[in-house]
């Protein structure tokens, strides 16, 4: 099996001020990250998939399609019901997707075996590569590494891993050595650790915003020149710790792609955007870090 490489942010889906999905502001951020990243991951945790609808999931992806010609296209089909995750999944294979990826079912704490069930279905339903996703802090539970020994056994073909728990990702890439898994990073926070590991492809939120950066830190880290990569990490997280100070890292992607004059969008409500006084205390501490 074909393995994700390289740079996949998890591509942020844009709204307009009365909340309707901005295609156009869409289009032009897939277009701002195109030349820097090799894939984008569609309608996941930064891209307000469980905040939509079916219909708007499935056109998001559509708009996606016609502008990211190139990159490698991974769909977040995940859902608190198979029905929902079914209807998404056919749709991304039959669009042209590469694979989709999918949080267990979430809300509902499901025993294994129901898990199991939901991911076998998955399987099942369409012809490209099925991840799951494991988020445990979103989901309330997460994937031991010995489940998703099961789960590739039902046919599952990757994880990604938002755990931020290096312990978590080591004994996945451990207990699935001897299997056709792909272990892919959920975040930037720890990609330098992480591709001392053997990880070649790695999920960036901040990706979305600065996506030359990470970039960067992947190029360094994947030519195995630690020294470098260290620096670039170093300024990734100081980036981050400035995203956590909007108190949500997807409001502050649309702040920083603002500030950066790549578009002017919102966020789904109830999530809400900053405020001219924090939007401008932000790019005073972008400024400093010399990111801008």
């Amino acid at each position: 099996m074909k393995k994700l490489t390289g740079v996949i942010p998890p591509l942020i889906t844009p709204f307009t001020r009365d909340d309707r999905v901005d295609e156009d502001a869409l289009r032009t951020i897939v277009r701002f990250l195109k030349p820097h990243v090799h894939g984008l991951f569609v309608c996941g945790t930064y891209g307000a998939g469980p905040l939509m609808s079916v219909e708007e999931r499935q056109r998001v992806l559509e708009v996606v399609l016609e502008e990211a010609a190139g990159l490698t296209i991974t769909v977040h089909v995940g859902a608190t019901n198979l029905r929902d995750a079914l209807l998404l999944a056919r749709h991304a294979a039959g669009s042209g997707a590469a694979l989709v990826a999918s949080l267990p079912p979430y809300y509902y704490h499901h025993p294994e075996h129901e898990v199991a069930l939901f991911f076998r279905s998955l399987v099942e339903a369409v012809a490209i590569p099925v991840y799951v996703y494991n988020n445990p802090k979103s989901v309330g539970y997460g994937i031991s590494p010995a489940f998703l020994r099961t789960l590739v056994g039902h046919g599952v073909r990757g994880v990604k891993d938002s755990s931020f728990d290096i312990l978590v990702l080591a004994n996945y890439l451990r207990r699935t050595r001897d299997l056709d898994c792909d272990v892919v990073l959920g975040t930037e926070a720890m990609f330098i650790a992480a591709s001392a590991l053997g990880i070649r492809a790695f999920i960036p939120g901040l990706g979305n915003a600065f996506p030359e950066l990470c970039r960067a830190l992947f190029d360094a880290g994947d030519r195995g020149e630690y020294a470098a990569a260290r620096e670039i990490q170093e300024t990734v997280n100081a980036v981050r710790e400035v995203m956590y100070e909007a108190g949500s890292t997807m409001v502050a992607v649309f702040a920083m792609l603002a500030i950066r004059g790549v578009c002017t969008a919102y966020p789904r409500p109830p999530f809400l955007p900053l405020e001219t006084p924090a939007l401008d205390a932000m790019r005073r501490k972008l400024t400093a870090l010399r990111v801008l």
